[in-house]
């Protein structure tokens, strides 16, 4: 067996791992609070007194996500070396946003576990940097999909949608497994950028984006179960490999 067939079955074998990884971690984040209960409608004092109350709760919650995105953008990094195999520019180019995506997500979650409870408790306690901490906390709600904050992270979704797109056409060759992967990373990818122009266009409003982003992001999900099996199964015993793609135990 030759290095870049043990490398694809390392890689194969990673995917799979962060697939089921990426499913675990979502179960707790249906469950903890990511904000304070009146999400975007909440008023400034309650949001504090929440935040001061729960911050254990919260960034345990934070933390959920940051392992949750993690794991997801090391499935689609598997699904890229997948494709570099066969089409390198291509797979080049998807890995290259993948990557960027993680960053973009990073950024958010790490403020939310390091940068909102001390702003909460500074406006708190009214110690030294609260006047600051006024403000940085108004421009960093996680609720509003017009905040810094949630920018960062529909900006990383963008990212994501690019990534599936990318990935879809050459899974839609494969066999059974790789179809619906392609099916739901390619369905992901369409919603998501019809969602963004939506937005851009005026036809969805402030207090939609969230559920219209999520309700995409669901294709996403259903993307991570159907990965499990494609990385669980062998190449040469279910004809998974992309179209080129050197398969292991394939001359």
């Amino acid at each position: 067996m030759s290095s870049i067939e043990q490398l694809d079955n390392q890689v194969r074998q990673a995917g799979y791992y962060a697939a089921l990884g990426c499913l675990l971690v979502t179960i707790p984040s249906l469950f903890l609070p990511l904000d304070a209960p009146a999400g975007m409608a909440a008023e400034q004092a309650d949001r504090i007194a929440w935040l001061v109350e729960n911050r254990s709760v919260f960034v345990t919650a934070w933390v959920v996500q940051i392992l949750a995105m993690a794991s997801l953008t090391a499935v689609l990094l598997a699904f890229t070396w997948q494709l570099a195999l066969a089409r390198p520019l291509r797979g080049l180019l998807a890995a290259l946003f993948a990557l960027v995506s993680f960053v973009a997500f990073i950024i958010p979650k790490f403020i939310a576990v390091w940068t909102i409870p001390q702003l909460a408790q500074a406006l708190a306690s009214g110690g030294i940097g609260s006047e600051l901490a006024q403000p940085l906390l108004l421009i960093l709600n996680v609720s509003a999909p017009f905040s810094l904050f949630t920018s960062f992270d529909y900006l990383g979704f963008w990212l994501y949608a690019v990534v599936s797109l990318l990935i879809a056409g050459p899974l839609l060759a494969g066999g059974r497994i790789s179809k619906a992967c392609g099916l739901a990373l390619g369905g992901y990818g369409i919603l998501y950028h019809g969602v963004v122009g939506g937005v851009l266009a005026g036809v969805i409003g402030p207090e939609a984006v969230e559920s219209c982003a999520m309700g995409a992001a669901a294709l996403l999900m259903i993307a991570v179960v159907v990965a499990v099996f494609h990385f669980r199964a062998s190449p040469e015993s279910v004809g998974e490999a992309l179209p080129g793609e050197h398969a292991p135990g394939r001359g």
